[in-house]
């Protein structure tokens, strides 16, 4: 019983260096596997890849602030736009369209001779259709009425007077709209561009430092405004030419060009969309 007593220290003792050698053996055998339990898949180092976070996927994102900006710049009309039509009426729709196409073609050559290119002059709208009389209890085709539409465009804003003039003294009674634009608009669009830009950025800056953050690079920019070519219609103007020819003459001053053109200014305007980091 004595002997017994005596030796069983020692046994606990090797048995606890044998479970810390199995130990250190089970971490080492986990830090340099062999290259069969690295190829396996089934394996628990195989797996480790799979437990890579991914931040996107998980819906992490780096800190950012959006705003928005809108700018615009002003700019003074060199250009215009004209819609004018040619009416005629005859007793039969031949002599009618006939008049109507040698009235339209002198207006033509006019526009021409005063320096507008062929390729600004365009036909816009044609129609004829009959004039009836109703008296009585009869409907009756006295006669015919046939319109053409002329859209003449890029027109310099220094000889609009003297076209507006000298297109009703050969046939056009009609004036349906007059338009204002400038050349310069693609250059004015882009620097309201620029300036919103730098907008956006003062923006940002203000509220980066009231959040205690600081901010970093654009991330992101989203143009919200449509480009289109400003115009401006001068519906007073317009009004006043949609009259007879000879009130259209009255308005013309001494030296027989019409007077009243004022062209205004137009505005190219942007609105943007700006994402910044923030630290």
């Amino acid at each position: 019983m004595r002997h017994k007593r005596k030796n069983k220290p020692l046994f606990f003792l090797l048995l606890s260096f044998s479970a810390f050698l199995t130990a250190c053996g089970s971490t080492a055998g986990t830090a340099a596997p062999s290259p069969e339990t690295a190829a396996s898949p089934s394996s628990e180092t195989a797996a480790v890849p799979a437990v890579t976070a991914d931040y996107t996927s998980a819906g992490y994102r780096e800190n950012t602030i959006t705003v928005n900006s809108s700018e615009k710049v002003t700019l003074t009309p060199d250009i215009a736009e004209i819609i004018y039509a040619v009416r005629t009426e005859a007793k039969d729709a031949s002599a009618c369209h006939q008049k109507n196409t040698e009235d339209v073609s002198n207006v033509i050559e006019l526009l021409k001779s005063l320096g507008i290119e062929e390729s600004s002059i365009q036909t816009s709208d044609y129609y004829m259709y009959p004039i009836y009389n109703y008296s009585g209890n009869t409907q009756r085709i006295t006669g015919y009425e046939a319109s053409t539409s002329l859209t003449v465009s890029r027109i310099p804003i220094d000889n609009l007077g003297t076209i507006l003039t000298k297109s009703v003294e050969a046939g056009i009674n009609n004036i349906q709209s007059i338009a204002y634009m400038s050349s310069q608009y693609d250059e004015g669009y882009a620097n309201a561009l620029k300036l919103a830009m730098d907008s956006a950025k003062t923006k940002a800056a203000a509220l980066a430092e009231a959040g205690g953050c600081s901010l970093g690079n654009v991330v992101g920019v989203t143009e919200n405004s449509s480009y289109s070519e400003a115009r401006y219609t001068d519906n007073a103007l317009s009004a006043k030419l949609r009259s007879q020819k000879e009130e259209l003459m009255s308005t013309a001053d001494a030296a027989g060009e019409f007077s009243g053109i004022m062209p205004g200014e137009v505005e190219a305007e942007v609105n943007i969309t700006v994402e910044y980091l923030i630290y």
